[in-house]
């Protein structure tokens, strides 16, 4: 079994504040003891908070950081940092050992980095696990992490119940998380004795950064400010470079740890059971002895409450597991009464066992059938171990095999069974009458609600817990590939994957039934889907190799420019990639001044201080585009033509159906969907990608498809008249929002509109819209008064869909999809507001998937059916490139494009672009067009 799992579906990783949790831990119980007086409230409170995560979040990476003792680089800075903390309580600080003791034996990876703060730890991996695609949960109760968040990175107080995102932090703060440090420098901390602006508060500092934009522009305007306030802050300008460094998270600390090595491990039971014994928590003690079966951890009762620590919910009974009849097949009397079985059954289900997750390279191992619950079989053809009993031969498996696999009116079922489809193509086998997924089920009823992979499935649905890959295979390097398992454990194995493959599928198929909606996403788009991105997976796209390195080549001659030119602004030679040179010439020749400090206290040269820099001296430009040029070359002209498969010449990703809650695409090994295309360089990228001798590209691409889309739904006349007649749609917007004549529409009027149009499809609010532009925020706030007063459609369709959604709990595409919302109605104003943006995009963004997905679909049939020499090779949001040969792909190229068009029926003509040409850039310029309307 191979699910669906790019990086960016893993579980996120979490980093527990230690520090903070601890002392929250302390505080919100009352003093508790064992018989011997030592004593155990932080430790329950502690111990209880990382049970009740685990079971919630059943985390694959994790870490709980403390801070170390003694002082780190900010006292260096400021002396008087933190001066203002109480002494810490004696009966606290004789509970820090026991539980730096409970958390190891827990199996939970601890670090405390000498002279650097937990949160600068934190900041660190949080922003490697970004890097990598990675979401990241930070545990904290602690305001400071606010400047962390992202896209990818949100806060999560469990005692509160609250997780925080962008909108999170500029709902509780009035900033968002880029200026979280201004917002805190402007304030000062009396807990850390951070000094800041005397008198200045929440509201105020939020005031001037809003007003003003950034804790710079606060300080250009100083004179501005009024009053005595106005006064303060022009007399504590001294000291705002201080507070900002203080207040600065640093994230490119040294750790003694990987990243990939914050997993957890089996926990210790016989040290468990020594501490828990020693300091007397008697419940826990039981548990693991096996005397009570694990409790529901209930939250930590509220300071002086009478309630005992060891008062805990009524205990759950473990669920039961599922028992899975596995039979090896390892004759043929046994493969010919398996075979019997398998042709008389309605619906067969079935695993491949390989040893490479990669499908277009494994190598069949294995194969599992179902057909009743209960029961599998495994059929072993290549498990090479040292003493592996004899097998069937492989090649006449598959030979025999095939009628039945091939045959369109058999019915079959997996579990992302894709992955099986390419890995029995490679073995010569075209599977057909692909009918379920029990993944796409799943991801269908609930997009958003879960991981889609079988064991999460089988845990949720089937309150069954599957046989770890690890409990057959191993782990990290001794990890043995499948071909070295053991047939008996293999056996066990692959049977159950297939028995409760089958049963998930009779749990969740009668779900979907229920609603008919749901069951048409499905049975019209996911499914047929199927076969299609396999195809296209299987046959890949050329990459031209040598011209790849040529882009090398060229990109490392910029460097080279760009190299001398900063040779020649520093007066002398130096290592442009060695920060310590760097700041050298920065700060110690050139004399720039110190806007940021390392962990070490060293003058900081990472990118955001090098961007402000800029705007005082050529330099750090400079150093700015020879680090972009060098990641072009190490992520895309090094790394592409790795990817290249050994066997057929060609890069082959892998396309993922369940990961975008939007019903969105995604790809990954490589991701060709995030190939730059603004830059002369991307494009550059995009030219290495080719056509075979002979062939040509095309590249078909829906125009401006979420925008017609929210034309559609609102119904607004001004914009379908608008798509109607043609119009460029942003100066179209531009000449109705500024009052202007179409031709009088200047390039800024035109850079404003389209930022309006599609900042409203993803909820910009008139702060994120200023900053975008540039202008003030009252100044954003009037375009978009004033682009609803031109479109008022567009205001009732958002309006009306956020009240919807706050009635049925979910938004749908056109065709039936749904997001689910749960926090919807959230008494939690950033997670409503953030779930109502939402609402707005989803059935936008969701909707274009699924024409996307509909093309895919029809234009696979017609092509086997009218030009089977022409190929879909690529998916690229809302692009569509195909290969073959170029007096045949010319001749086909509208009529492509036509159906394209003409995959729905929409209020407004939908537009595709099309072009030809030898390489992909060539072909996505084209001048080609086709129009249903």
């Amino acid at each position: 079994m191979n699910d669906d799992s790019p990086a960016s579906q893993r579980h996120p990783l979490i980093l527990i504040d230690g520090s903070s949790w601890l002392f929250r831990a302390y505080h919100a119980l009352p003093p508790l003891s064992n018989s011997k007086g030592q004593p155990t409230g932080a430790i329950y409170g502690m111990g209880n908070m990382l049970r009740r995560l685990l079971k919630d979040y059943a985390p694959e990476e994790i870490a709980v950081i403390f801070d170390a003792p003694g002082d780190n680089f900010r006292h260096q800075l400021y002396a008087e940092y933190k001066a203002n903390r109480d002494e810490t309580p004696e009966d606290l600080k004789a509970q820090y050992e026991p539980i730096r003791e409970m958390i190891q034996a827990m199996g939970l990876p601890l670090l405390a980095v000498p002279e650097v703060e937990a949160d600068d730890v934190i900041g660190t991996l949080a922003k490697q696990a970004d890097a990598r695609g990675q979401s990241v949960l930070i545990v904290t109760g602690d305001k400071d992490m606010a400047q962390l968040v992202n896209e990818r990175v949100h806060l999560l107080d469990t005692m509160k119940n609250v997780r925080m995102d962008r909108a999170g932090v500029i709902e509780k703060f009035g900033v968002p998380p880029e200026r979280i440090v201004d917002y805190l420098a402007l304030m000062g901390d009396s807990v850390d004795n951070i000094p800041g602006i005397d008198g200045v508060g929440p509201k105020t500092a939020a005031k001037w950064l809003q007003q003003y934009g950034s804790l710079d522009e606060v300080v250009a305007h100083a004179e501005e400010v009024k009053g005595k306030i106005g006064e303060k802050l022009r007399a504590g300008l001294h000291i705002l470079p201080l507070s900002r460094q203080l207040a600065t998270i640093h994230c490119e600390v040294e750790l003694p740890v990987a990243l990939d090595s914050l997993r957890p491990a089996p926990q210790d039971k016989p040290r468990l059971l020594t501490l828990f014994r020693h300091l007397e928590l008697q419940r826990w003690t039981q548990e693991l002895e096996g005397q009570l079966p694990p409790a529901e951890d209930s939250p930590a009762p509220a300071a002086n409450s009478s309630a005992p620590a060891e008062t805990a919910a009524a205990p759950a009974e473990p669920p039961p597991r599922l028992e899975t009849q596995a039979l090896a097949v390892l004759d043929w009397a046994g493969f010919d009464a398996m075979l019997a079985q398998l042709q008389a059954a309605e619906l067969v289900c079935v695993d491949t066992e390989t040893d490479s997750l990669d499908s277009n390279q494994a190598n069949l191992v294995g194969i599992a059938f179902a057909i009743e619950a209960g029961k599998g079989w495994y059929i072993p053809v290549a498990h090479d171990y040292l003493g592996a009993p004899a097998q069937l031969p492989r090649a006449e498996v598959l030979a025999r095999l095939k009628p039945l696999l091939q045959d369109p009116n058999k019915p079959k079922l997996g579990q992302h069974i894709k992955y099986d489809l390419n890995v029995f193509a490679r073995h010569g086998v075209q599977v057909a009458g692909i009918a379920h997924d029990t993944m796409l089920q799943s991801y269908v009823l609930d997009a958003a609600g879960n991981r889609h992979d079988m064991d999460t499935l089988a845990l949720k649905y089937l309150n069954h817990t599957t046989i770890p890959f690890e409990a057959v295979a191993g782990k990290g390097k001794n990890q043995l590939s499948f071909n070295q398992v053991a047939i008996d454990k293999a056996t066990e194995y692959s049977a159950e994957d297939a028995d409760i493959t089958l049963r998930l599928h009779q749990t969740l198929y009668p779900r979907l039934r229920e609603i008919e909606a749901l069951q048409r996403v499905y049975e019209t788009i996911e499914m047929p889907l199927v076969p299609v991105l396999a195809k296209i997976e299987q046959t890949g796209v050329k990459i031209d190799v040598p011209l790849l390195g040529r882009i090398s080549l060229e990109l490392a001659e910029r460097m080279q420019a760009l190299q001398q030119e900063a040779f020649t602004q520093a007066g002398t030679e130096f290592n442009l990639g060695s920060p310590k040179q760097l700041g050298a010439i920065l700060y110690e020749q050139l004399k720039l001044p110190v806007l940021g400090k390392t962990p070490k206290g060293e003058p900081s040269t990472a990118e955001d201080v090098l961007e402000e820099l800029a705007a005082q001296h050529p330099l750090p430009r400079l150093i700015l585009d020879w680090r972009a040029m060098q990641k072009l070359r190490s992520t895309y002209t090094e790394q592409l033509p790795a990817a290249v498969n050994p066997h057929t010449g060609r890069i082959h990703t892998s396309y993922h159906q369940a990961v975008a809650a939007t019903g969105r695409l995604s790809s990954s090994d490589p991701n060709l969907q995030n190939i730059p295309v603004r830059n002369a360089e991307g494009r550059r990228i995009r030219q290495a990608f080719v056509a075979e001798p002979g062939n040509q590209l095309l590249a078909i691409d829906y125009s401006q498809i979420e925008l017609r889309l929210m034309a559609h739904f609102s119904g607004d006349a001004r914009l379908q008249t608008a798509f109607h007649e043609g119009r460029d749609i942003h100066q179209a917007t531009a000449a109705e929002v500024f009052g202007l004549p179409l031709e009088a529409v200047g390039g800024e009027q035109r850079r404003a509109a389209k930022a309006i149009n599609f900042g409203l499809i993803y909820g910009m609010s008139a702060f994120g819209l200023a900053r975008q532009l540039g202008i003030a925020r009252g100044e954003a706030q009037d375009y978009i008064e004033r682009f609803f007063g031109r479109y008022p459609g567009v205001k009732q369709f958002m309006d009306g869909t956020r009240a919807q959604a706050r009635e049925a709990g979910y938004v749908e595409t056109l065709f039936g999809r749904r997001l689910y919302l749960p926090n919807i109605r959230s008494k939690n104003q950033a997670l409503r507001q953030y779930a109502e943006r939402t609402a707005i995009n989803a059935p936008l963004q969701g909707t274009a998937a699924d024409l996307i997905k509909l093309s895919m679909i029809d234009l696979h049939g017609f092509l086997q059916a009218r030009a089977p020499k022409l190929r879909m090779i690529m998916q690229v949001h809302d692009e569509l490139v195909f290969e073959g040969p170029a007096e045949h792909l010319a001749a086909m190229a509208a009529e492509l494009a036509g159906r394209m068009v003409r995959i729905a029926k929409l209020s407004v003509p939908l537009v595709a672009d099309f072009g030809l040409g030898s390489q992909w850039d060539a072909a996505h310029s084209g001048s080609g067009h086709a129009s249903s309307g």
